[in-house]
């Protein structure tokens, strides 16, 4: 089939929904579809480059306690009617598909099978709640949704009310096979390791907190910082305020370096405040083998279990934090046992796994329209055969009963 990815964030920009829509490309192509990604441009970029389309132009606004991108572009209806016309798309996969305004476009336009995956997770949001009237002219047109955890089915379903699918994040275990810690951070001092962005929802002045208590009880520790954001300044003056020693602040770093990093972090921590869908860091510290200690919120609960891979604690709360990591560096064999849980559990998010279920499901929606006669007129492909079907044949395997209802 060919297939459209679109993703309303700037493209190859850093963030969980491309690095989802990177991995997921990869994949697909990987599993014999011809595939582009259609973002926006932001500054120098090029319209185009390869399987990569940009339409618009893309302007970072603040959203649910992050970033986020708003496209725009005077020209926008008549690009996307030339995109369609020209690609012919079979299925269109939308990324978070109400931000705006180019998914809104495009999905207005389309003339393919419409699947949406939903990343987000809030406890309320002001732009649903007052724009979903206007909105769910949009939601219809949605063939397929996914989820990416229940806690952002539980979001999006207040608004939008339908079937969704679950299917997880993944992460790329290869990443982490056969990778050495950093030697200089191996000298007999604990490493604490952070990775996220410097945003109050990522809580990493709450670990700061902490780790200033575990300083002064005297416990030899250091914490590795990675990334970089909004509260840098904060962070920093909190640091030299307070003669805080023992933070490495690293920036920003790729993917090989952070690989290397958690594989040198004795515990890795993610203190979110809350607003977190899933939690990308846990899946990469858990294949690098690193026990963890989160925060106990909904977004976690389905990638992390309590006491196996990770110590939960209530968010906000750093004594809680001092405790959970005190009670890890302090027992070398209860992290053993969490990272060796931790690898174990990863695999069940391989992105071979889930780019299959993904091509799963988008087989089970076009045999829904196809049974009831309502392929969208762009739809060129031969309908999948039912994951039954397929295995029955030797021509595939199933995976996860993608014909069951979402």
């Amino acid at each position: 089939m060919k297939i459209g990815l679109v993703t309303p964030y700037i493209y190859p920009l850093p963030g969980g929904v491309n690095e989802h829509v990177r991995y997921l490309y990869e994949g697909l192509i990987e599993r014999g579809h011809d595939v582009r990604i259609i973002s926006s441009t932001h500054g120098l970029q090029r319209a185009s480059e390869g399987d990569v389309i940009r339409l618009g132009r893309g302007f970072s606004v603040p959203t649910n306690g992050s970033v986020g991108t708003l496209t725009v572009s005077p020209r926008y209806l008549s690009q996307i009617r030339a995109l369609l016309e020209r690609e012919r798309f079979d299925v269109l996969h939308f990324h978070e598909p109400f931000v705006p305004l180019l998914s809104l476009f495009l999905l207005r336009e389309s003339r393919s099978v419409n699947v949406a995956t939903f990343h987000a997770y809030a406890g309320w949001s002001t732009s649903y709640e007052f724009g979903r009237r206007f909105l769910g002219g949009y939601a219809r047109r949605l063939h397929g949704r996914i989820a990416v955890s229940a806690a952002a089915r539980h979001f999006i379903d207040r608004y939008f009310p339908g079937d969704y699918k679950l299917i997880p994040n993944g992460v790329d275990l290869t990443r982490y096979e056969g990778i050495e810690p950093i030697e200089r951070w191996r000298d007999g001092t604990a490493n604490i390791l952070f990775v996220g962005r410097f945003e109050q929802r990522k809580g990493l002045l709450v670990l700061l907190k902490a780790f200033r208590v575990l300083r002064r009880s005297g416990l030899d520790c250091r914490l590795i910082v990675v990334g970089s954001g909004p509260q840098e300044r904060e962070v920093r003056r909190y640091i030299a305020t307070r003669g805080l020693k023992g933070v490495e602040l690293l920036g920003r770093v790729g993917d090989a370096e952070k690989a290397r990093l958690f594989a040198t972090a004795d515990v890795f921590v993610s203190p979110a405040t809350g607003q977190e869908s899933f939690g990308i860091v846990l899946l990469e510290a858990m294949a690098a083998g690193t026990p963890i200690v989160c925060s106990d919120i909904h977004g976690y609960k389905g990638v992390v279990r309590r006491g196996e891979e990770a110590l939960l604690v209530p968010p906000r709360d750093h004594q809680a934090l001092v405790g959970a990591v005190s009670r890890l560096l302090e027992d070398p064999a209860l992290r053993a046992t969490m990272g060796a849980s931790g690898r174990v559990r990863a695999q069940q998010f391989s992105w071979p796994s889930i780019t299959a279920k993904v091509d799963d499901y988008y087989g089970f929606v076009i045999r829904r329209l196809a049974a009831q006669g309502a392929l969208p007129r762009d739809f060129s492909a031969d309908v999948p055969a039912a994951p039954h079907a397929a295995r029955a044949g030797g021509q595939g395997t199933m995976v996860m009963g993608a014909d069951q209802a979402p």
